[in-house]
């Protein structure tokens, strides 16, 4: 009795912080079935609202802000004192707070939205909390791939994000040397094709085209190889991203309940609740799906630190690379850190409330924010610069004796410049998004593509890494780069198992939320090779058309 007598007044001095672990709905309900009137109390604490913002439902994203009727343009539409905007601060004299402090410091900085949220959940736990008309209002799931199944991690079938190729093009000559290799015409870009030889215990990479659409005819490449050869794949999002996360909640768990469990009552930062993986992982995503990273402390040499913080009600506007609306942020002394998001534009009645989260790839959206953008111009495919991968693409389109792998002193000091090289080099490049290749690969492929030195020095690495620098070592040259790259894609798209055409056919049958967005998410992976390969077929042609006998 006495026991339980003890236990009464810490009990009375939180909320649960029990979690849903699973994604349930692409509009989630709310962590209560009727929170308090968000407005009213941003109003109630000296902010402002217009007239015509409100919440409502929306069916793609969940709640967000609607106009109920015409905003001019330059109007402020929500202002937030400095007091409202959740952030990370201690205060130490507050025991809890210390714990909370402590713990946030076991966080690793790339994790920094579990830093805020440990602030978050401690809010969510504490009855009479400030914040608690915002925390109530907050999702109860997110859609995030922390949160997904095992087999839905599968289904997004990213594998070829990042690949380290071991000694793949010197096995590819090998092969074609012993008379493996035919090659195979596909338009004007030439492909290398197994042929019909059979070798026990081979491995066999099975490379469709008839997904590609019309300009694509249907073929199939075979690299098939001896697993004496061997290569390996890695990969870093998902599910490597997604699996460290889940780890680390694991692992945090385990250190949060050994910090906790001797503490007093008036020391436990989470009203002696114990905190799982999933109220972690809850906190996490709500902190990375919504906070904003703005101008905290003022540094000596007058700049601002960067700081993330939790914006009640802007953070309902959803997002568009199209905005209708931006965050400003004031210093005025006589008005400290007044957050005011104003109109770019004229908003018409029934408008959402829009701002752009950032010019990110479809890989952060999903694991920040848990939602994939269709055509989605910035994003892109990442891959790992290897020297025997780029040989055995150079060989797969047909472009003869290629040196990726043995380059040669003054082409290693090119790759040396473009960071491509040396001890700490940064090997991942991209494929997709605004530059369609990223520049550093694309000269990387002119300069070893190139025996003429001379030519190479001409030219500042600036030029050498511009799309828009055509051809400057020769059409032949930038034809056997495209055709590299192109024949990288080929490898890129042939390791997903699916075609679009069969994702599409699954997404009408009705799948769970996190299958959707996992069928999505693919989708428009395999979109974004496409459209480079038909992109970088079409200057092909164009170089070829322009290309003269003494050229």
């Amino acid at each position: 009795m006495a026991a339980s007598k003890l236990l009464i007044p810490t009990l009375s001095h939180f909320r649960p912080l029990t979690c849903a672990a699973s994604v349930s709905a692409s509009n989630p309900a709310r962590l209560v079935p009727h929170p308090p009137d968000l407005l009213k109390w941003i109003k109630r604490e000296g902010g402002f609202v217009h007239e015509a913002v409100t919440i409502t439902q929306d069916t793609t994203y969940g709640l967000g802000l609607v106009a109920s009727g015409g905003i001019p343009k330059g109007s402020d539409l929500i202002v937030l004192p400095e007091h409202v905007p959740l952030k990370f601060q201690s205060d130490k004299d507050d025991e809890a707070d210390s714990v909370s402090l402590h713990l946030s410091n076991r966080v690793p900085e790339e994790l920094w939205a579990m830093k805020l949220g440990l602030k978050l959940l401690q809010e969510r736990a504490k009855v009479g909390s400030f914040w608690w008309p915002y925390i109530s209002n907050l999702p109860e799931t997110y859609t995030v791939p922390i949160f997904f199944s095992g087999e839905d991690i599968k289904n997004l079938q990213y594998a070829p994000l990042l690949y380290q190729w071991k000694i793949l093009g010197r096995n590819l000559k090998i092969l074609m040397k012993a008379g493996i290799f035919s090659t195979l015409m596909v338009g004007d870009i030439k492909f290398w094709s197994v042929l019909k030889l059979r070798f026990e215990n081979k491995v066999t990479v099975r490379i469709n085209l008839h997904h590609f659409g019309c300009r694509f005819p249907y073929f199939c490449l075979e690299i098939s190889l001896i697993p004496a050869f061997g290569f390996k794949v890695d990969c870093d999002f998902p599910p490597n991203q997604v699996n460290k996360r889940c780890r680390f909640l694991l692992e945090f768990e385990q250190e949060l309940k050994n910090v906790l469990k001797n503490l007093k009552p008036s020391e436990h930062p989470f009203g002696g609740q114990d905190v799982d993986a999933s109220s972690l992982g809850w906190a996490m995503s709500a902190v990375s799906s919504r906070a904003f990273r703005l101008y905290g402390k003022k540094l000596p040499n007058g700049t601002h630190s960067d700081f993330p913080m939790m914006l009640p009600l802007i953070d309902m506007c959803n997002h568009s690379f199209n905005p209708n609306a931006r965050i400003l942020q004031e210093q005025d002394a006589g008005n400290p850190k007044m957050l005011i998001k104003a109109a770019e534009r004229e908003i018409k009645q029934s408008d959402p409330l829009l701002l752009n989260y950032g010019c990110l790839s479809n890989d952060f959206f999903l694991l920040d924010y848990g939602f994939v953008i269709p055509s989605n111009p910035y994003d892109h495919i990442e891959l790992k610069y290897d020297g025997a991968l780029m040989d055995a693409a150079s060989m797969a389109a047909g472009v003869s004796s290629p040196n990726f792998s043995s380059p040669a002193p003054w082409q290693q000091e090119v790759l040396f410049q473009l960071n491509l090289d040396g001890e700490v080099p940064n090997l991942k490049v991209t494929i997709g998004g605004p530059e369609l290749v990223e520049g550093r690969l694309l000269a990387a492929l002119r300069v070893l593509l190139s025996n003429d030195r001379e030519m190479v020095q001409r030219y500042d690495l600036s030029v050498l890494k511009s799309l828009s620098a055509e051809g400057p070592l020769g059409v032949a040259n930038e034809v056997a780069a495209f055709r590299t790259i192109i024949a990288l894609c080929v490898i890129a798209l042939g390791h997903f198992p699916t075609k679009i055409m069969d994702d599409e056919s699954l997404l009408k049958q009705g799948v769970s939320v996190s299958t959707e967005l996992a069928i999505q998410f693919r989708m428009q992976k395999k979109s974004v090779i496409i459209d480079v390969m038909r992109d970088l077929t079409k200057r092909v042609k164009l170089l070829l058309s322009k290309e003269t006998p003494t050229a």
